[in-house]
Parts: structure tokens; sequence; C-alpha cells
């Protein structure tokens, strides 16, 4: 089945037939009605040109306009219907939606270029055919008319049909990243969590170990010397004496040796967990802390003065900024400054001389950021900054952070290219 733009928005699959959603049928039903509707009523003057009854270039009609039901399954068939019923002057919502569905679906482009052509031709030739017949007027004057005709039933649908097609790939290309970086995600977490469980089980078996070793041995000396003073204490009380005072030893010696183990434990592992009360009145406590150090982060606003530092510096930056900025919640603009701001840091470390472009982007719901250097310039020099790897590493963990999207990777003209982006609410 050839899939367009709209049918891919929804997950999973509810619709009859062809259709993988309920309400792309209902949207196709609708438009076939109206097509037929359009085509029958134009089927009478058909009908009156022909020489055949009118009934039947109505019912011609209906069924030419019925076929844009098939649009989703069969684009190409519906595309030359449109072409064929073009010298009868019937199917304009027909060939326009027909053209957008071929442009938006994932039929060969030569397809899509040949077809588009052949619909331009063919309004082209029945307009001026038409034109020249009822309209007395000069003959250049009907050619311009009947191209602008041609070129905008023709090529408006087949433009926004290949953005929507485009544009779908484009999300879907993003959502099987997501996805597929979810699952790494996942995994990953799984396996951090067994390997936390293995650490414990592993702390507990060292600590039983340690406690065996130290405590139980001490332990059971002194219950031998306890049976022995129970036995002695009325018969010999000197020996009795001298057995509790070894049980004394034995015992202030298993505490020593419990504290200096319990002291090696606590040194080489975090402090135990706070119960949940004490847990939520730190976290309580460290919020407020937290919140500041966000809130008194840097903002969108000054990316201006970021972009004028590296300008001062030597660096040809030029910044493009759409849409209107909004008010973003701090980490969000934070998050976006100091990506930005590693990006520019990277051009100076790697791309002395390149030109660079920053482009912010507000859009509905989410802010975008882009910095893309070109090559390095010819009298460029490294300043021989040291770099330690991390730069790109940091910039995704604090995107993934917030939920964004982050792509990074050199470009075909050789350059580099950082790309985030975020939602604007959290």
């Amino acid at each position: 089945m050839t899939g367009t733009g709209e049918e891919r928005e929804g997950t999973g699959r509810d619709g009859p037939w062809w259709w993988e959603r309920r309400r792309a049928a209902v949207l196709d039903v609708g438009l076939a009605a109206v097509s037929a509707a359009e085509c029958g009523l134009e089927g009478l003057p058909f009908a009156r040109e022909a020489g055949i009854p009118a009934a039947l270039g109505v019912a011609f009609g209906v069924v030419v306009g019925s076929t844009l039901l098939l649009r989703r399954r069969w684009p190409v068939a519906v595309v030359l219907v449109g072409i064929g019923v073009a010298p009868a002057m019937m199917g304009f919502l027909l060939g326009v939606v027909g053209l957008y569905t071929l442009a938006a679906c994932e039929v060969p482009r030569r397809v899509t270029v040949t077809l588009g052509s052949m619909s331009l031709a063919a309004t082209f030739v029945v307009t001026y055919l038409r034109t020249r017949g009822d309209v007395e007027a000069d003959g250049l004057l009907v050619v311009v008319l009947s191209a602008f005709m041609a070129v905008a039933l023709t090529l408006p649908p087949v433009l926004l049909g290949l953005y929507v097609g485009a544009r779908r790939r484009l999300m879907e290309s993003l959502q099987e990243r997501a996805d597929s970086l979810e699952r790494e995600l996942s995994l990953l977490a799984d396996r951090a969590e067994e390997r936390a469980e293995w650490a414990r089980t592993e702390e507990r078996t060292r600590i039983a170990r340690e406690m065996h070793d130290v405590v139980a041995h001490r332990v059971s000396l002194m219950v031998v010397h306890a049976a022995a003073l129970q036995a002695v204490a009325e018969k010999d009380p000197g020996k009795a004496v001298r057995n509790a005072a070894l049980v004394g030893d034995m015992g202030r010696q298993a505490l020593t040796e419990l504290r200096e183990m319990l002291g090696v434990l606590r040194a080489g592992s975090p402090g135990p967990e706070p119960r949940p009360a004490a847990r939520g009145r730190a976290a309580s406590r460290t919020a407020p802390a937290l919140v500041g150090g966000v809130e008194d982060g840097p903002r969108l606003a000054e990316l201006e003065g970021l972009v004028g530092q590296s300008r001062a510096a030597g660096m040809s930056v030029e910044m493009v900024v759409q849409g209107e900025a909004e008010r973003y919640p701090a980490e969000v603009e934070q998050t976006a400054y100091r990506v930005v701001q590693e990006a520019l840091t990277n051009c100076h470390k790697h791309a002395p001389g390149a030109r660079v472009v920053v482009r912010l982007a507000h859009r509905e719901g989410e802010v975008a950021m882009q910095v893309q250097n070109g090559p390095c310039g010819a009298d460029g020099v490294e300043p021989g900054l040291p770099s330690g790897g991390n730069g790109l590493v940091g910039m995704r963990e604090r995107v993934l952070g917030l939920g964004g999207v982050f792509v990074s990777g050199p470009t075909d003209e050789g350059g580099f290219k950082v790309s985030a982006v975020l939602p604007s609410s959290r």
C-alpha cells in the first residue's frame, strides 16, 4: 500500500480496507463525494458537447469523481484518470488532490515528475483550446493565460505534497532515532540495575563474611569461657575470676574489631540511605539551592552577547533568529545557552578561521538551535587548546535530560554541525 502524510500521523490501525485509520477513511469518502458531485455537474455540459444523453454524462462524471476514493491505494491511477478527463473540463478537485497525494506518497520521484508534467501539459492544451475558441484576444495573451492556469493547477499541489512527504519522512527518522535511543537507555538502565543488584549482593556477602570472621570467633570463645566459668564458679573461685577476665578481654577485642570493620565500611561507601521522611526533608532543604542555581543561570537573551564575544575574538559568526521569543523554563533556556556556548567553544578549538552560523528557532511547543561551521580558513591557526573529548557527550546528556533531541556530525562541505531541539515546557 502507498502511504501518504495523513495516514502516518497516528499510531495503530483501526481503519477499514487499505486505510490505516478510520479518520483517513472518512476524509477520503468525503473528498470522493465532493469530487463525484463536482464531476456530475460538469458532466451536463460535457454531455451536450458530446451529443450524448445528459444522464449518461452525469453518471460518467460521478464515476470519474468517485475514483478519488482510491487515492491512497492507487495514486498513479487517480492522476491518470484526472489527466484523461481533462479534455472534458471536469475533475478539478480530482486533479489537485490526486497530484498532492502522488507527490506525498512514496512512489519514485521520476513517476511524480512524469505525471506532473503530463498533467501540466494537458491543462495547458485544454485551457489554450478552450480560451482561444471562446475569447477573441491576442494569441500571446491566450498562451500566457493558459500557462498561468496550467502552473496554478499543477505546481502548488505537487510542491505541497513533496513538502508533506519530506516532513513526514523526517519525523519518522527522528522518531526512529528517539525510539532507538529510548531502547538503548532502557537497556542501559536494566543493566545498571543488574549491576547495582549484583554489587549489593556482593556487599552483603562481604559484610556477612567479615562479620563472621571478626565477630563469630570471638563470641564463640566467649560462650565457651562463660560455660567454664559457670562450671567452676563454686569449686574454684580463682579460676572463675580468671575466666571472667578472659571473657571481658575477648568481648572488648570483639567490640574493637567490630568498630574497626564498620569504620572501614563507612569510609569505603556512601552513608546510609535516609528514611523517606528524612529524605523528603533533605530534598526540601536542597531544592531551593538547586532551583536558585538554575534560575540564576544564563538566558537565551544573552546569546547575542555570547556571539558578540566570539566575534570579538576574531570569529566570523552570523546569528539568525526565527519566530518570536517566548518565556521558557529556566532549565530549558540554560541548556540551550550551554549547547550554543559549547558548540562555539568547539569552533574556536577545531575550526579556526571558519565561518559560523548560529540559528535559533522559536516554534510552537519547542525551541531549536543549530551551530554550523564551514571548513577551516586557509590562514587559520590551531590555538592548541586542550580538549577532554567530553563536550558533545555533555551537550547530549543535557538535551536528553530535558526530553529533547540532539544530533551532531560533519557536513558535506567539510564543516561540522550541532543541532538540538528542546521542548518549551517541562
